[in-house]
């Protein structure tokens, strides 16, 4: 795992050492650099060493030293692709470099190189001879890569904060973006925080011509559900056993590593089926696996962890935290998110990555889970808020609404009272928009108050839109299992997961985005996801034998916090002035919270992820919040 950043046109050596400094924490085991100065190409890196320890160092070269590569990631079939490219008349210097396989690749390939991938990745290959960068990322999204077009220079980066540190870079909020941002919870690819500045797509490549400045980006991979519908209820047994093998091949892959290796464990289906296959192909005894707990019981997870750590006899650590770590860590982690998210999670996955990194450099994890095979509580809601949204009209859904307004706030782990509001939110708006809007900080009629400009829900949701209206799926299952995981997951889940384990220089491997996997979930029929309100259905069925019976029939928790309580009783944090938004708005929200007459978690945190990333949050404690003003 490594952080790149580079540029072409303007800006010299210290642009560029500026920026992959800015990435060391990605790669505390060393840097390297390119410098073509007769074509104004700029290629870093920052590594951490995982594979090939010697022979591994960045940016890597061809023979001529006429393709050159700066890459972020591992590559899990590397060894296949080496030995078609040995058999292709290729040598190769190392013995087992992933990078290394990549620079042939290209040689072999060229711009059809990352459809060949089972990975994650971002990488960037400068091509001298045909006078271009090929940029590319991973199917799902786990590996970041943001790029800018100026006028004098196109630049790129693992972060955006990093990209921010070459000199010709503008920092102009994007008011487009933060838009978005309020009615996400993250900012979609490929916009990003600032002006002229994107994020590259997951499954997404883009090539930069040296001679004309021209960028062109295609779309190489994508996740659409094309069930085979011929599959019936009579073949679960048949699947169940190929999708445990389809796992098991997963975390095999995921095992390989030159460095020390362990498994977050959370307690849930998913992060305990990597343990019990990772003991399938490792003796038990040698396998690591970790846990953080709360003081908070609804949100203490641990006591399952241990159960199955247990069951499959691994070397397990737990640790427990209170409320006030979490609270003193908020400031200093949600400044180093790089761009603003609005997932409070990102604190406890924080503390597990900086707990694990103490004893590995590798931990797989079983990010994707949820969203491929039906596990959030919206897609158990499916069905009867569309019987709901056909018995009740609009004029009885307000006041529904506004009797739900009176129920007691209650600060415990997906309480009642949070999925009753959240569900008739998302049920003042038409079928397309329930997903985005379930997850929405702010509703459109609040961001347009937020921002004193009326915002049309087409636009702030336009992602989603887009995905519901063009998919060739005929049911809302399969629509939602798109717009989670080509959207929430990219956007927020692997987002906060990169960011929180780079901090403490952790890689995080997530075996359900194996591109097997993958395409087995997307011929896979929605029925096997959720069979009569059973989510995760066909994963349990897989999963018989190797989990506790207590694991497997547990209700999903989620890795919460007690926000609404911390944000009642924390200090209030001093407002600093954003471009076109309402201060004492957002002010209102937070007293309306701290009386406890209004939950507004989502908003305030996601306020706070705003202040943070533009280097805000902290400014001041208990500074005087304006009032509302006069309308």
């Amino acid at each position: 795992m490594c952080g790149v950043a580079g540029f072409v046109g303007s800006g010299g050596q210290a642009d560029l050492r500026a920026m992959t400094d800015a990435l060391a924490h990605r790669g505390p085991d060393g840097d390297g650099f390119l410098i073509d100065s007769a074509h104004g190409v700029h290629l870093g890196h920052r590594r951490l060493a995982i594979l090939d320890l010697a022979l591994g160092d960045q940016p890597m070269y061809n023979e001529d030293r006429s393709v050159a590569i700066v890459f972020n990631g591992e590559i899990y079939n590397h060894a296949v692709l080496r030995s078609e490219l040995e058999d292709r008349g290729h040598r190769f210097r190392s013995s087992h470099s992933d990078t290394e396989v990549l620079v042939h690749g290209y040689e072999e390939w060229g711009l059809a190189l990352a459809e060949r991938l089972n990975g994650m990745f971002a990488f960037v290959v400068y091509d001298s001879r045909r006078r271009r960068l090929l940029l590319a990322r991973d199917r799902c999204g786990e590996k970041p890569l943001y790029y800018t077009t100026h006028p004098d220079f196109f630049g790129f980066a693992s972060e955006l904060s990093a990209l921010s540190k070459h000199s010709g870079f503008k920092k102009e909020l994007d008011p487009r973006a933060l838009q978005k941002y309020f009615a996400h919870g993250y900012i979609p690819a490929p916009l990003a925080l600032y002006r002229t500045c994107y994020k590259l797509s997951a499954g997404c490549q883009l090539t930069y011509d040296l001679d004309s400045r021209a960028t062109k980006t295609h779309q190489y991979w994508d996740f659409r559900i094309e069930a085979d519908e011929s599959l019936d209820m009579a073949a679960t047994d048949v699947l169940a056993e190929e999708l445990r093998h389809l796992l098991l091949e997963s975390v095999e892959r995921r095992l390989e590593s030159d460095v020390p290796l362990g498994i977050f464990l959370s307690g849930g289906v998913d992060s305990s089926a990597v343990l019990a296959l990772a003991a399938k192909l490792r003796p038990a005894s040698e396998i690591q696996s970790f846990t953080i707990g709360f003081t908070e019981p609804s949100y203490d997870e641990s006591s399952f962890a241990r159960l199955m750590a247990r069951h499959v006899g691994s070397i397990h650590r737990e640790k427990i935290f209170d409320a006030d770590t979490m609270r003193d860590l908020m400031p200093g982690v949600l400044a180093r998110m790089d761009e603003p998210l609005g997932d409070a999670s990102i604190l406890p996955t924080y503390l597990l990555s900086s707990f694990t990194r103490e004893h590995v450099t590798v931990a797989l994890s079983g990010d994707g889970g949820d969203e491929l095979f039906a596990g959030y509580d919206p897609f158990s809601a499916l069905g009867p808020a569309r019987i709901y949204n056909r018995l009740v009209p609009q004029a009885v859904h307000r006041g529904v609404r506004r009797l739900a307004s009176f129920l007691p706030i209650s600060s415990r782990n997906m309480s009642f009272d949070f999925k009753v509001r959240r569900a008739l939110a998302g049920l003042s708006y038409p079928e397309a928009l329930w997903n985005p809007i379930w997850l929405a900080p702010l509703e459109p009629a609040q961001i347009d108050d937020l921002f004193e400009t009326p915002v049309d829900p087409e636009d702030l949701y336009e992602e989603a839109l887009n995905l519901w209206n063009q998919s060739a799926a005929t049911n809302a299952v399969d629509r939602s299992l798109e717009f989670y995981t080509k959207l929430y997951l990219q956007n927020d889940i692997l987002t906060k997961v990169d960011r929180a384990s780079m901090m403490v220089s952790l890689e995080s491997r997530a075996v359900f985005l194996d591109n097997h996997v993958l395409d087995f979930c997307r011929r896979l029929p929605h029925r096997f996801k959720l069979w009569r309100g059973e989510r995760k259905y066909l994963l349990k069925r897989a999963l018989q034998g190797l989990l506790p019976s207590e694991i497997i029939q547990r209700t999903k928790k989620g890795f919460g916090i007690p926000l609404v309580k911390w944000l009642q009783e924390e200090p209030a944090w001093a407002l600093e002035p954003v471009p076109g938004v309402d201060m004492a708005w957002a002010a209102q929200r937070w007293r309306q919270h701290r009386m406890g007459t209004e939950d507004a978690r989502l908003f305030l945190f996601s306020w706070l992820g705003l202040q943070a990333t533009t280097g805000s949050l902290g400014a001041g404690l208990a500074t005087p919040l304006p009032s509302r003003k006069a309308s």
